[in-house]
């Protein structure tokens, strides 16, 4: 029998997602000026008002106030009709010195032996459901956001558009897990207002079903567009009506309340911690990215078309305690799921050392992970300005690095596939 899986995503003007990306650009600057920094920058925003608290440890000085309100202005708060804008909201901050204690277990004489900045388990998915090996549901999700967004930002089309916005695609799959059709899409829009709510609905239905919908089509695989087949999925746009008060006036935003929008969508598992606002210590960041780009891999490779790998650490201690590795029984190898991960602990070091130096993670990154999902993102390089001895320098760097198939020949290789 036919089953349904949803997933939602945010757009950058969420409120939650608000403070995400306030945390990462923070982190982002300490960074800038000391690749060693520590940093756990918690953001809450609400009516008129940001608070900005949390740990750091870092030879810098960061213009917090600056870094939060171009923030603000990028994301698109300009208009004080929204009751939160990159010129008049307050700005309190309240960063302190990272714990000593935590830090002693952190940083080692010998930096190849720097510990975890914390315990806790971190979950890897990929499948093989769509070119960036993620989930379909959360996939596209992600998408209608990313282009509403643009619309937004290029001006020309929607111009009654506010920041705020959610969406929510389920999919109808058949009984071996292969996507059938589109079920049901759901789109809600902050905007301006409109002289009737009957006016406003029909107007945003219309845009989104002649302008976003074909926007989003021009991007997927011929076979993905064929689940949009007849326009058979159902389309709810602004079901509740009126949506003129959003973003954080209407609704408190604070770091870290999305982790599954930035994860999975709610496929495979997620171990509980969040990523912005972290530098590259914590391991519920970089060990989680890790097990991404080991699932990703794997299933590139083919050796299976679905896998979830957990890792687990204790804090200050370098190793993982475990490695956990599920194929739902589609491995193509005539060996158990524990004897994989037994020959993945061979191929793939994950102590935080190790992550931290393969995918570049001192570097200042982490900005454009902060909307539209940590995983299922196209890796690329760009330079980057950071201070070396206090001279601007301009470096090149790798943006999500974790999402790179440079595995997958050592994969094939190690179990002969």
């Amino acid at each position: 029998m036919s089953y349904f899986f949803t997933s939602e995503s945010v757009s950058e003007g969420h409120p939650d997602k608000v403070a995400d990306q306030i945390s990462d650009a923070l982190l982002d600057e300490f960074l800038r000026q000391d690749s060693n920094a520590k940093v756990a920058c918690e953001t809450l925003v609400t009516t008129g008002l940001t608070i900005v608290s949390g740990e750091v440890k870092a030879e810098a000085y960061v213009d917090v106030q600056q870094t939060v309100r171009d923030t603000i202005r990028r994301i698109g708060y300009t208009k004080s009709e929204y009751q939160f804008d990159a010129e008049s909201c307050g700005v309190l901050t309240a960063i302190h010195q990272q714990s000593d204690d935590i830090n002693q277990g952190v940083e080692r004489a010998d930096g190849e032996e720097q510990g975890a900045g914390d315990q806790g388990m971190m979950f890897g998915y990929a499948c093989s459901e769509t070119a960036e090996f993620m989930p379909l549901p959360i996939t596209l999700a992600h998408m209608l956001m990313q282009e509403l967004s643009a619309i937004r930002h290029e001006g020309k089309q929607m111009t009654y558009l506010r920041p705020d916005a959610k969406s929510q695609v389920t999919v109808k799959y058949a009984d071996n897990g292969q996507p059938e059709c589109i079920d049901t899409i759901v789109i809600s829009t902050q905007h301006d207002e409109f002289d009737t709510e009957e006016a406003m609905l029909a107007t945003i239905r219309r845009d989104v079903e002649t302008i976003l919908i074909p926007r989003v089509l021009r991007r997927l695989p011929t076979p993905t567009q064929a689940l949009f087949a007849n326009h058979c999925y159902k389309l709810h746009v602004n079901p509740t009506g009126k949506f003129v008060i959003g973003g954080p006036h209407g609704d408190t935003g604070l770091t870290g309340r999305k982790i599954v929008v930035d994860t999975y969508g709610g496929r495979g598992a997620h171990g509980g911690g969040a990523f912005s606002g972290k530098d590259s210590s914590k391991v519920d960041r970089s060990a989680a990215y890790a097990v991404r780009h080991i699932a990703k891999n794997l299933v590139a490779a083919g050796l299976c078309s679905e896998v979830l790998v957990q890792v687990a650490y204790a804090i200050g201690v370098a190793e993982p305690v475990g490695l956990y590795v599920n194929t739902f029984g589609t491995a193509r190898v005539a060996l158990s799921d524990g004897e994989v991960a037994q020959r993945l602990r061979q191929l793939f070091d994950l102590r935080p050392y190790a992550i931290v130096e393969r995918f570049g993670l001192k570097n200042p990154i982490y900005a454009p992970t902060a909307a539209y999902g940590h995983m299922g993102r196209d890796p690329y390089e760009a330079d980057v300005t950071v201070l070396v001895d206090g001279r601007p320098e301009v470096r090149r760097v790798q943006f999500f690095g974790w999402e790179k198939l440079d595995r997958v020949d050592a994969i094939r290789d190690a179990f002969a596939l």
